[in-house]
């Protein structure tokens, strides 16, 4: 029997998802993952494989954790508002960060990753048309209200100025939900 692993596995990778959601995956070293999670090299090794493998268990823990309940609580919303000022939530930033890092930096080298980011935008859409209460219709709809949430946590994450996501989502919403309304 092998010596009993000296680390919290799950504060680990929760450690990593954060670290990732913050820098490129190539702009973090391994001796940055070192010293920021506080394990051994060869401890983080033996448990993940290699830094894909801690990144793809952080990406794991953060979509389960992160961005899962926030797609649910985005279905559960009631209206585009609502949806909105959900996923502009400060407990939504490291998720979404994550989420946006591996959208344009992962996927497009790693299938794996791009399949996965496949499921969950495609569960955003779904969110999306029961926030709007369009289930099973109007596509369009759920993409802009998809793409409006990565796009305000892009703009916010980029520092840009003047850049109020409450103030942006509730337009947008208001603006959205007017168009609904006027095609109903």
């Amino acid at each position: 029997m092998g010596r009993p692993r000296g680390f919290d596995e799950v504060t680990v990778v929760r450690a990593a998802a954060e670290l990732f959601s913050t820098r490129s995956y190539d702009g973090i070293s391994m001796d940055e993952l070192v010293t920021h999670l506080g394990v051994h090299r060869n401890s983080l090794y033996k448990t993940f494989g290699s830094k894909r493998g801690l990144y793809q268990a952080a990406l794991s823990w953060s979509l389960e954790h992160d961005v899962n309940p926030l797609i649910d609580r985005i279905a559960a919303a009631g209206d585009l508002a609502e949806a909105l000022r959900v996923a502009a939530e400060p407990a939504a930033e490291v998720g979404l960060n994550l989420l946006l890092l591996a959208a344009v930096e992962r996927a497009p080298v790693d299938r794996e990753v791009a399949d996965r980011l496949a499921a969950v935008l495609a569960a955003f859409d779904q969110a999306a048309r029961a926030a709007s209460g369009s289930e099973g219709t109007e596509d369009d709809l759920a993409f802009a209200l998809t793409a409006a949430v990565l796009g305000l946590r892009m703009r916010a994450r980029a520092g840009t100025a003047n850049t109020d996501i409450d103030q942006a989502g509730a337009a947008l919403a208001r603006r959205l939900t007017h168009h609904h309304h006027q095609g109903a």
